[in-house]
């Protein structure tokens, strides 16, 4: 066995159905009592839910900051920077999904408040000490144990209203990853078996979601898989799927989820001459792959209904060459190395729609 190194993050988890009753308890538990809520404008009517559950045991938020956005552009983090302190809140709730999680983080990083997260999607973010930030067009990511956020209330009761779609997109965006995690350059064999086991419950759990979204099981199982995945994201480091959505959703704001939906399989594909070993251990736990793992990720995105071209949520195809040199500029460390001219093909197949193939 190859020698490596193990850090575990410090997060306290609490999971299952009806958790929510227990968010007071947490709250004391870090010895607060002046929460701040925080949400999307989407998602303010059930992060006001909270509140009741918090004052029946003494606890009066601070208030209700909703502007959270996707990819955190800092003008509104400096908004809710302002908020918070115009309420002297003394610890934030995060109520939703990566965007508001992201601005939880950032504004935690920024303060010292202590940070809980109560995720309503499969994103993941809650699970890592990495803020990714906007400003003027521009994404950026920065990694601190200070980031990741104290405590991760999973109620699955909060998952049952996501819509079907979203929630496809969300639990690939999970499963990518748990399938970076595989061959990132600082893996190990513990990071291995959670990136498994969570690719394994989400690939299952997501096509029953989109048939019948109110499968609680399959929900429960998808949640589980998700929480293991963003573990994988928060502990070791990513490679040219992640570069390639940080650039693609930064610089042209194209949406989350849906952008690392389109580009797994094709980021993938790319890497796969150089991983045979990984690609045999994720074909082994996606269903319908027949032993190639590129052919499940085609086949479980199929079963999902999704629309798989970028230019499908706004990207023009002129872009194509502009996100090439924005990705080759500050590239990650990546298995194969980045050519530019297979990258500009696999960024292009992305735009078009096509489906993955290993023959760049």
């Amino acid at each position: 066995m190859h020698s490596f190194e193990y850090n575990a993050n410090p997060a306290r988890v609490v999971f299952g159905s009806g958790s929510i009753k227990r968010l007071p308890e947490e709250v004391k538990r870090l010895g607060k009592s002046k929460p701040l809520l925080l949400s999307t404008p989407q998602q303010k009517e059930q992060v006001q839910a909270l509140e009741p559950i918090l004052k029946d045991a003494g606890i009066t938020s601070a208030g209700l900051f909703s502007e959270a956005t996707m990819h955190t552009p800092t003008h509104i983090t400096n908004q809710a920077l302002e908020y918070t302190k115009s309420v002297s809140a003394d610890c934030v709730i995060s109520f939703g999904g990566g965007s508001t999680i992201g601005l939880g983080k950032a504004i935690s990083i920024r303060t010292g408040l202590e940070h809980i997260c109560i995720p309503t999607t499969y994103a993941g973010s809650e699970m890592t000490p990495i803020l990714g930030e906007t400003e003027e067009g521009k994404k950026t990511t920065r990694s601190d144990e200070k980031i990741l956020p104290g405590t991760v209330i999973y109620d699955v009761d909060f998952t049952m209203t996501l819509p079907a779609a979203l929630s496809a997109t969300s639990g690939v965006n999970a499963i990518a990853h748990a399938v970076e995690a595989l061959y990132a350059r600082n893996t190990n064999p513990i990071m291995n078996l959670l990136a498994l086991e969570g690719t394994k419950e989400l690939a299952e759990a997501l096509p029953t979601i989109v048939n019948n979204p109110q499968d609680k099981e399959a929900r429960s199982k998808a949640q589980y898989g998700a929480w293991l995945c963003g573990m994988c994201l928060g502990s070791v480091g990513m490679a040219l799927h992640h570069k390639l959505c940080h650039t693609l959703g930064g610089s042209f704001n194209l949406p989350h989820a849906e952008t690392h939906t389109i580009v797994l399989p094709h980021a993938i594909a790319y890497n796969a001459p150089k991983i045979p070993e990984v690609m045999e251990k994720l074909a082994n736990v996606l269903p319908g792959s027949d032993g190639d793992a590129i052919k499940g990720l085609n086949v479980l995105l199929t079963k999902l209904k999704f629309k798989r071209g970028l230019k499908d949520f706004g990207m023009k195809e002129e872009d194509v060459d502009k996100a090439v040199e924005i990705a080759v500029g500050n590239p990650y460390w990546n298995p194969r190395e980045i050519e530019k001219e297979p990258l500009r093909e696999t960024i292009r197949r992305c735009w078009a729609g096509q489906e993955a193939k290993a023959d760049l």
